[in-house]
């Protein structure tokens, strides 16, 4: 079982942000603890939304809190979300270096949740620089989407050979492993392009319609848990078919469906090699 502390959104009703992560991988036997960063009624693609940010001091002495009670002790995973204003990257940085001073060697994921097509940003541009400037330097692991991945790197992520570049200078400059979801692979098929110190490679799944929100937050909290991108990949393409036709995702309601789901398998990206 892997100990996780999560930092991100959180909604009263609905499946996103730590409200999709934390359930999915506390319904694979790990343990999570959930710090908000933002505390809101609902996804805000809803006609009504209420809530605000949680103040960055707020979150620190919460921190404090957990840190006293002997709680963050054996964290073996760190996952970072939606981080609304510089202040909450700061706190991310802070809480990431305060488990590495302590001995601790947890395993860092870094889901950057800047935007998506065709909104573009969803945070201040402050934020986001932020958050490419210190936190990103700090992951073992990173879970952007094509947006993102686009703007962390100034490249064009438009398609497969774009998506990879792109993915390959964020991998150099940063020395993570890269995960990129949403990656367009065909008119049929979207997927999760992979690189790291093995090569690149891809996992590829059809596109859908009318799936809810939340299944990228619930694609980075299990590879935060340790799985592999096959294993949550296989997990994570069960709950979406259960999920289709609802508002939300069915973590709770199909969890004997999608817990039980077989790895996706990955196709080697021809002509690939590290550095």
């Amino acid at each position: 079982m892997a100990r996780i502390v999560m930092l991100s959104s959180w909604v009263a009703h609905g499946h996103v942000g730590l409200c999709a992560a934390a359930p999915a991988v506390q319904a694979l036997g790990h343990g999570v603890t959930q710090l908000p960063t933002t505390i809101l009624s609902n996804h805000p693609g809803w006609p009504r939304v209420a809530g605000a940010p949680l103040p960055a001091p707020r979150i620190a002495a919460m921190i404090e809190a957990l840190a006293g009670n002997g709680w963050l002790a054996g964290v073996d995973a760190v996952l970072t979300g939606y981080l609304p204003t510089p202040a909450h990257v700061d706190l991310a940085v802070g809480l990431i270096e305060r488990l590495q001073a302590g001995g601790a060697r947890p395993r860092v994921v870094v889901d950057p949740v800047l935007g998506d097509d065709p909104g573009g940003l969803y945070i201040a541009e402050d934020a986001a620089r932020a958050l490419r400037d210190s936190l990103v330097p700090l992951a073992g692991i990173l879970t952007p989407n094509r947006f993102e991945l686009g703007w962390l790197t100034g490249l064009r992520a438009d398609d497969p050979e774009g998506v990879l570049t792109a993915a390959q200078a964020l991998r150099a400059g940063s020395g993570a492993r890269v995960l990129v979801t949403s990656t367009p692979v065909s008119a049929d098929e979207t997927g999760v392009l992979g690189v790291d110190t093995d090569g690149a490679r891809l996992w590829r799944s059809p596109r859908r319609a009318g799936v809810p929100h939340g299944v990228g937050d619930v694609f980075a909290g299990l590879v935060a848990a340790g799985l592999t991108p096959g294993a949550a990949l296989g997990h994570l393409a069960a709950l979406i078919e259960a999920s289709l036709g609802h508002d939300h995702l069915q973590i709770a309601e199909a969890a004997a469906e999608w817990t039980g789901a077989r790895p996706l398998v990955a196709e080697d990206m021809p002509g690939v090699t590290e550095g």
